[in-house]
Parts: structure tokens; C-alpha cells; sequence
């Protein structure tokens, strides 16, 4: 029997002094988050909004502002940390047309305008800075911040190809304080006015966040007039282990010279980032034996400028079980007469993402499991599978992902004894 994912019904939304908190039917807040440094610009309206008022209202001064709520009302504003789509799983590019990048659903669209009057902060380009994020409610996740190539013309709203085309930073699961995540980059050197944007797709959730940033880019350190991209590196070559590929491949040649690679996976839509290096080689770690796989490189120089990507090399991991560590942890918040509900927790302990992953316990006797969500689970003969949906796909080293099940039982309902990820014995917590 395999069961699917249940799907919440609906979302009951409460506002409480201005800040809108959604709230699933199980009582479990959904996130909420925007970039606070740089500003992104519903935030910085929102700030410019305070500070017009003197207090109780927001009335920006700022003209892009201005225009902004007169196309939207200030809703957006009080909201600014709520520029969201829920069902995205990673499908930015497919569900996200040109030029509604900084306001992808209606609410927040008057944030598209293009315009080059939208606030400011003014950065140094090439420079390393503490990225800061508000977290009204903290995830598990990947972050990613884009920057505009040079000759973006600010006056059109933004679309996909102003965009360079592999994020300057990528962080997951960043830390967090003080109803924040903040994390260091180092910014591209650009000169000028450009746009960064940033996207945060939960790990936990298909729900993704989406900011863009006006800044200035001044002076920088390197050869900021660098605006040559490096050549695309060759193709790569693949060592395959049960659960690692071993890649190597021509070096990329750059009229100042090539700094690192970035390695990718292909995965549909939206390609995942799995290695980054100063040399033209890379081990990919915690894969699952016996799969295919696609990877390709991407060179980048001192002035943030990236390369077109190699070409593609495939490769199947041999057979095998995975040899990373995992933690899991196993709860019957509630039981009843005949029934229970379970909680299942599992953390990656190992220092590479476990991806995909595959959960695998021996259902006690006497027990049954008739719905889950948040994982595919399947029973055959007394043992049950989970695998990730969609948008949990991937366990990043450090990270865990958490699904749950409806069971019965007669009695008290055992714990499992024993859990395997991706063939690896996992230790309980």
C-alpha cells in the first residue's frame, strides 16, 4: 500500500498589531521573512513608511514608495515580510513570469515597478558583509541571492535574464538570533546600481519567499572594470562510488583569472548546488547508490563574473547503502482507543546532504499505518519505506526533515526498534 501526503484544507489568518501570522488547522505557524539588510524593498518602504508618519500610520515620503501604495495600499507594507508563494517547491523560473520577480503574486505586485527611485543601501563592491534576514517564524532552508548583470536597466521591472545566471551566495539553514538569520557574503564587485535577489525555499514546506534589494555598488577591491566572464570549463569526468562521484574537468581560462567553480546538479527546474572549489575537482558525497545523475560546472573570477556552464556528464552510482550518519527521533504525540498519531523526526549528523532519502523501519506487531503526510510511506510485509515529497527531497548536512503517519493499534502502540536511512543504521535521540 503506498499513501500519500495529506494536504492542508485551509488556513485560518490572524492579525495581531499589525503583524499577520497564518496559521495551519494543526495550530502550526507557516513562516514568515524578509531581507533587512540590504533592504529589501517592501521592507524599506515599510521603514520609510514609519518614519513619514510619526508614529501609528505609515505614509512613505519616498516616490517609488509613493506610487507603490497607490497601485497596492499599504497592506504590503504592514506585510512586508509575507512576499511568499506556498505551493512553490522549488519551481521559481516555471511559476514566476518576467517581470514579476520582486512581487510574484497580485498583493504584492505594485513592488514590480520599474522605477529608480526605490530606496538604497549602498554596499562596496567585492567586499565580505553580514547578510541579515528577519525570521517571524524559522524553517529549515536554502538561500540564494542573485545579482543584476552590469547594463540592468532599473527602469523595467525585472526579469530572469537581468539576472546573472548562478546565485554570488548560496547558505543553508543559516544561523539564527534575536528573530533573525544572518550569515556572511561577499558581494560581487558591480558598480552602480543593481538589484540582488534572494530567494528562500523551505526545506520543510513548498513554500518559498522572494525579496529584491535596490543597492549601490562603490569602489571594491580587485579589478572592479572587470567585465570579461571566464570561458566555460570542460567537460567533466566521473569516478562513481556507492554514494559519492568523484568529478574533474578542464580548467576554465579568464582574461584575469578564474577564482573557483561551482558544481551543480541537475534536478528539473532548478539545479542544485553541490560543491564549490578553487580547483578544477570536486567529490559530491551522501548520494544514493545505484542512481543516475547529471552534474556540470560553472567557473567564476575575482569580479564575480560567472561562465557558461560545461556540458553535462552522467553517471550511476554503484550498488551500495549509504554510509552516512542519521539521528531519528520518534513520537506518539497522541493516542487513542485502536489508534495513534506518530511524529518522525530525522537529522543528517553526516557533513554532506543525504539526497534523496529513504527512511526504512519494521512496523511493530499488531500495528498499522493508514495515512501519512509530509513523506510517501509504504508498507510491504511489516516493513515500512519513507521517502521525501517534493519539497523534503533533500536532508542538508546538520538538517532534518520531519514527517508523520496515522496508525492503529491494539494497546499501546511500540516504538520501532530500528531505523535505516539510505541503508545506514540510524541512532535514536
Amino acid at each position: 500500500m503506498r499513501f500519500r501526503r495529506m494536504i492542508a484544507s485551509g488556513a485560518v489568518v490572524v492579525g495581531v498589531a499589525a503583524v499577520t501570522t497564518v496559521l495551519m488547522p494543526n495550530g502550526v505557524a507557516l513562516a514568515h521573512g524578509s531581507m533587512t539588510f540590504p533592504a529589501s524593498r517592501t521592507y524599506a518602504c515599510y521603514e520609510d513608511g514609519r518614519a513619514g508618519s510619526g508614529g501609528g500610520d505609515l505614509n512613505p515620503t519616498n516616490p517609488a514608495c509613493v506610487a507603490a501604495v497607490a497601485a497596492g495600499g499599504k497592506q504590503p507594507l504592514w506585510d512586508w515580510f509575507g512576499n511568499l508563494i506556498s505551493q512553490a517547491a522549488g519551481k521559481h523560473r516555471e511559476i514566476i513570469g518576467d517581470g514579476k520577480l520582486c512581487g510574484p503574486t497580485t498583493k504584492f505586485d505594485a513592488y514590480n515597478l520599474g522605477r529608480s527611485d526605490w530606496p538604497t543601501t549602498s554596499l562596496r563592491a567585492g567586499s565580505t558583509i553580514t547578510i541579515k534576514y528577519n525570521a517571524w517564524a524559522p524553517h529549515p532552508g536554502t538561500w540564494e541571492q542573485y545579482v543584476t548583470k552590469d547594463g540592468y536597466n532599473p527602469n523595467q521591472p525585472l526579469r530572469w535574464s537581468d539576472l546573472e545566471a548562478a546565485p554570488f551566495n548560496t547558505v543553508v539553514n543559516p544561523p539564527l538570533g534575536n528573530g533573525e538569520y544572518s550569515w556572511n557574503a561577499t558581494l560581487p564587485n558591480k558598480s552602480g546600481r543593481h538589484v540582488i535577489y534572494s530567494i528562500w525555499q523551505r526545506s520543510d514546506s513548498p513554500e518559498a519567499f522572494y525579496s529584491c534589494s535596490d543597492v549601490v555598488f562603490n569602489g571594491g577591491g580587485g579589478n572592479p572594470g572587470d567585465t570579461t566572464a571566464p570561458s566555460a570549463p570542460g567537460t567533466p569526468t566521473a569516478t562513481a562510488a556507492a554514494n559519492s562521484v568523484a568529478l574533474s574537468w578542464p580548467a576554465a581560462t579568464d582574461d584575469v583569472g578564474v577564482t573557483g567553480y561551482q558544481v551543480y546538479r541537475e534536478a528539473g527546474a532548478t539545479d542544485v548546488l553541490v560543491a564549490s572549489t578553487t580547483s578544477p575537482s570536486a567529490s559530491v558525497t551522501g548520494l544514493t547508490g545505484a542512481t543516475a545523475y547529471s552534474f556540470y560546472v560553472v567557473a567564476k573570477d575575482a569580479a564575480g563574473n560567472t561562465s557558461p556552464p560545461s556540458s553535462a556528464v552522467s553517471v550511476t552510482t554503484l550498488p551500495g547503502s549509504s554510509p552516512g550518519t542519521c539521528a531519528v527521533t520518534y513520537t506518539t504525540p497522541s493516542v487513542w482507543s485502536g489508534g495513534f498519531t506518530a511524529n518522525v523526526v530525522v537529522k543528517n549528523t553526516g557533513t554532506s546532504p543525504v539526497s534523496p532519502w529513504s527512511l526504512v523501519w519494521d512496523v511493530p506487531s499488531g500495528q498499522t499505518i493508514s495515512s501519512a503526510w509530509s513523506a510517501d510511506v509504504a508498507v510491504s510485509g511489516g516493513t515500512a519505506t519513507a521517502k521525501g515529497v517534493s519539497w523534503n527531497t533533500s536532508i542538508p548536512a546538520g538538517g532534518s526533515i520531519s514527517f508523520g503517519f496515522n496508525g492503529a493499534a491494539s494497546g499501546t502502540p511500540a516504538s520501532p526498534g530500528a531505523f535505516t536511512l539510505n541503508g545506514a543504521s540510524c541512532g535514536s535521540v
